[in-house]
């Protein structure tokens, strides 16, 4: 390696690796409070966490179940708990300004694979353009004996 560009490597380099750290720090973040549902253990008065962070143009919405915030407990069956996680999740994107297409990532949980059908069957009619990546995956019991938790990212468009 010459001197000369070894010496330029040497001095951009530390800039280099500020430049994400300096972007990052300029990115707008906002966050989304979450409503902690009744009966459930260890939740308190308000989640220790946000329900979604918007973070410049990307919004990181968190693991969201199927318990009704009322009762803190999931519908009866699996279509009625889809329906019910997908609505929280729809509110929780329009709140930040964006619409279920706007998702580009999912993920999903599920305390029984067998109500992988009864999901996709509600799943589609969120959703107007073409469907988000997804992962469905068996999780065993989940959080209040829920059936689903689903979390995603979605990217405003230009």
């Amino acid at each position: 390696m010459k001197p000369l560009f070894a010496a330029t490597i040497a001095l951009l380099a530390p800039i280099a690796l500020l430049a994400p750290i300096a972007g990052h720090a300029a990115t707008p973040v906002t966050h989304f409070p979450a409503a902690a549902p009744k009966g459930i253990a260890g939740m308190g008065a308000s989640p220790p966490f946000s329900a979604a962070v918007m973070a410049g143009d990307t919004l990181y919405i968190a693991g969201t179940t199927d318990n009704d915030p009322a009762t803190g407990k999931p519908p009866a069956d699996a279509a009625s708990g889809a329906r019910l996680v997908l609505d929280t999740i729809k509110a929780t994107v329009t709140r930040a300004g964006l619409t279920m297409d706007d998702l580009v990532w999912v993920q999903v949980f599920a305390s029984n694979l067998a109500d992988f059908g009864a999901f996709n069957t509600v799943y589609r009619t969120y959703f107007t353009g073409p469907m988000p990546a997804r992962a469905f995956l068996g999780a065993g019991s989940l959080l209040g004996g829920a059936h689903f938790e689903v979390m995603g990212i979605a990217v405003k468009r230009k």
